[in-house]
């Protein structure tokens, strides 16, 4: 809902708990008012009624206040918009109109490309010097926040070009208090999303991606609470970008107190770019989100706005699968993967993936990218033949690609050298042995749009599983003038890709993988089915790193493997079968051991673990999510809520001194109801799990259970406690 107040300067969106208000003033300053709990709208005018700041010296009444701080005038703090053209820099603009309701929608810097809604707000704003129109574009959805920018050129035809050196999609004022401690996601390779919090100092903390992806450093979303937010309880400001490229975020606290959060794409020169007469630019979304629930809280308000807005048929639970990467490496074979496809269909398996080295001439990971057509030794008849069998085994059928990359023992590459990015006179550099193709070309665009929609024609393809396995490191374009486009339309022509492939083969799904969790973002999200966490599949590690997976994304989205042990991919960790189907059942449950050395009691084991997950399915992948006891404290869990049903997980990675477990107090149950747990029989009173917790009964090393609970009456009378 948005209410305007009586002067017209005035604007409120409120969600069903939380309001944002704004307010322009005489001056065209636009100011904010309110980021919290929902306001009426007078309460909003007697905020911008509110006596201003006096002035100091040396500081800026506007600093710490504006809703959109621009270079130029009495300005001090990180702009979010800072252009030049004509020999003048930065912005001076002047109110132009207000659009409320449908014709407002978000255009397309929206996380997701929905229809309109009433609740939208545009605002828009000229510079006469520039000929440039700015608009800002809000839009509320539950109590998310979406916001970007989009700039015009007015400008006749023969004006100057417009500079655009930095354009943030928003930024995020907090109230004032006197402590903040901001939470992040950091990481690397192998060991992605987990979670950081730390004292708010003086000064700005930045973070982003300089990688031309979202990167495995950080994930682009930060969280601020001010006084000792809890995971259930006290206020948490937090807001995420959706895009896929290089980013950044800066957090900053001035001199008096005041914070504030400006992002965008681009990272230091990156997002530069010239703007001609009659062309527009659009950020994209950032959107922001306050509770007072506190991380729990807004955990599940996140989750909730990606199934809902986000995340393509988000309702519909993900199929448990089996990849062969670790089973076979780049020895493949059709004989080899029908072998394995048998041992997956036993297990119950729903889709089997084939992964790297099935095309070209791929026998190691120096040769063959780029070159989309099944290798003729190896799969003589094609994929369709091996798709065939595997739905005849009741299975769905998945490839692994990596279309932006491309070998130089490659028929591309020796066709097309010029379409990889490089640096006339410079080396070109190899990462994985591998460059990067140019996506911002319309020709490069062009052959993998015919490549890629060839091979799913040609074969019943379900599932496609979509790498990216280096970053950017020579990011020129030989003839293209500077600021070169390539870092914002390579990610462009990426979305272009998904979706005119998606909408070609509306019954195929795609996973977002880049060496494991290097692109997982709401762009991203809004164009795939699933995201591959991290290329980590060690049990006890991805405790860590699904907790912090969690603060943002739900798991619906999250894929977690069990694979074999010793653990082959990082650290030879053993670990029971057991603990690691657990650890996976916490997200979308993946298989990508070597099935052809499992003994029949893990086959047996295995085909049990996968008929539980589908049992509680539905409750892990659609429900809200409750965590329980973190990873740095021994036990831990987590709990979903799913109408009446409830599923735990416990996991204990050592028992020390031979101390007793603690029961685990459980999350959003009715105190009034009793819950029934089919595998016991016994049935539990909710104000007793509630206040005294469910003893989960484990014990030793790297131990986990499974428990399901579903609601069975509102009254306790005739139910005994077990």
């Amino acid at each position: 809902m948005i209410e305007v107040g009586g002067t017209g300067r005035t604007w409120l969106l409120s969600g069903p708990t939380s309001s944002y208000a704004l307010h322009l003033t005489d001056r065209d300053e636009l100011l904010h008012l309110h980021w919290g709990a929902r306001l009426a709208v007078a309460d909003a005018e007697a905020l911008a009624a509110a006596p201003t700041p006096p002035e100091r010296p040396f500081e800026s009444c506007l600093d710490g206040r504006e809703e959109y701080p621009v270079e130029g005038g009495p300005r001090f703090v990180r702009p979010a918009l800072s252009v030049r053209g004509g020999g003048v820099r930065g912005t001076e603009w002047q109110f132009l109109r207000a659009e409320v309701g449908a014709g407002a929608q978000a255009a397309g810097g929206a996380a997701a490309a929905e229809g309109g809604t009433d609740d939208a707000l545009r605002l828009h704003f000229t510079d006469a010097v520039h000929g440039l129109l700015i608009t800002l574009a809000y839009r509320m959805r539950g109590d998310v926040v979406e916001r970007y920018a989009v700039l015009t050129h007015q400008g006749p035809p023969t004006a100057p070009d417009v500079e655009v050196l930095r354009a943030d999609s928003a930024t995020w004022t907090l109230p004032l208090r006197e402590r903040w401690r901001l939470s992040h996601l950091h990481g690397r390779w192998a060991a992605e999303s987990r979670l950081v919090r730390s004292d708010l100092t003086y000064g700005e903390q930045v973070i982003g991606s300089r990688r031309g992806h979202t990167g495995h450093q950080h994930l682009p979303w930060v969280a601020l609470d001010a006084d000792g937010a809890t995971e259930e309880h006290g206020e948490v400001h937090s807001c995420a970008l959706a895009w896929s490229g290089s980013w950044r975020i800066a957090v900053h606290r001035l001199p008096d107190g005041a914070v504030q959060i400006t992002g965008g794409s681009g990272h230091d020169d990156s997002g530069q770019l010239l703007l001609a007469p009659g062309a527009s630019v659009t950020t994209p979304v950032f959107a922001g989100l306050w509770t007072d629930g506190g991380f729990g809280g807004a955990s599940r308000a996140w989750h909730a706005y990606q199934r809902a807005h986000v995340i393509p048929d988000a309702d519909a639970v993900r199929p448990v699968l089996y990849n062969s990467w670790e089973a076979t490496g780049f020895d493949i074979s059709a004989e080899q993967q029908r072998a394995l496809a048998g041992r997956a269909a036993e297990l119950g398996v729903e889709l089997f993936v084939v992964d790297d080295a099935w095309f070209g001439a791929r026998v190691n990971d120096r040769a063959g990218l780029g070159d989309w057509t099944p290798n003729p030794e190896r799969f003589p008849g094609g994929l369709k033949p091996l798709a065939d069998e595997v739905h005849a085994l009741g299975m769905r059928f998945g490839i692994w690609v990596e279309p932006e990359m491309v070998n130089v023992d490659s028929d591309l590459y020796r066709a097309h050298p010029d379409w990889v990015q490089h640096h006339p006179g410079r080396t070109r550099t190899e990462f994985r042995n591998q460059l990067v193709l140019n996506l911002a070309r319309e020709d490069v665009q062009a052959y993998l749009w015919e490549q890629l929609d060839a091979l799913l024609s040609s074969a019943p393809v379900d599932y496609v599983k979509w790498d990216f396995n280096r970053c950017f490191t020579d990011p020129g374009w030989p003839g293209e003038p500077y600021p070169q486009r390539l870092w914002d339309a390579h990610v462009h022509a990426f979305y272009g890709l998904l979706d005119r492939l998606r909408a070609a083969h509306p019954a195929v799904a795609f996973e977002s993988c880049s060496g494991g969790g290097g692109r997982i973002d709401l762009g991203v999200l809004a164009r795939t089915d699933q995201v591959w966490t991290s290329d980590n599949t060690d049990p006890l590690d991805r405790l860590a790193i699904q907790h912090g997976f969690s603060q943002i994304h739900p798991a619906r989205v999250m894929a977690a493997w069990v694979t074999d042990s010793p653990n082959t991919q990082l650290n030879g960790r053993t670990s029971t079968l057991r603990f690691r189907f657990v650890s996976a059942l916490a997200g979308v449950l993946g298989v990508g051991g070597d099935l052809t050395r499992w003994s029949d009691a893990e086959r047996a084991e295995a085909r049990g673990w996968v008929e539980l997950y589908k049992e509680i399915r539905p409750v892990v992948q659609l429900g809200d999510l409750y965590r329980l006891r973190d990873p740095d404290g021994g036990l831990c869990a987590v709990q979903y809520v799913h109408g009446d049903d409830v599923v735990v997980l416990a996991w204990l990675p050592a028992q020390a001194y031979g101390q007793e477990v603690p029961p685990v107090r459980l999350r959003g149950l009715d105190p009034h109801a009793a819950y029934a747990c089919p595998d016991t029989r016994e049935t539990h009173r909710g104000a007793v799990l509630l206040q005294h917790g469910l003893r989960t009964g484990l014990r030793g090393d790297l131990d986990a259970a499974v428990f399901r609970l579903r609601r069975v009456t509102d009254a306790y009378s005739g139910l005994v406690q077990s």
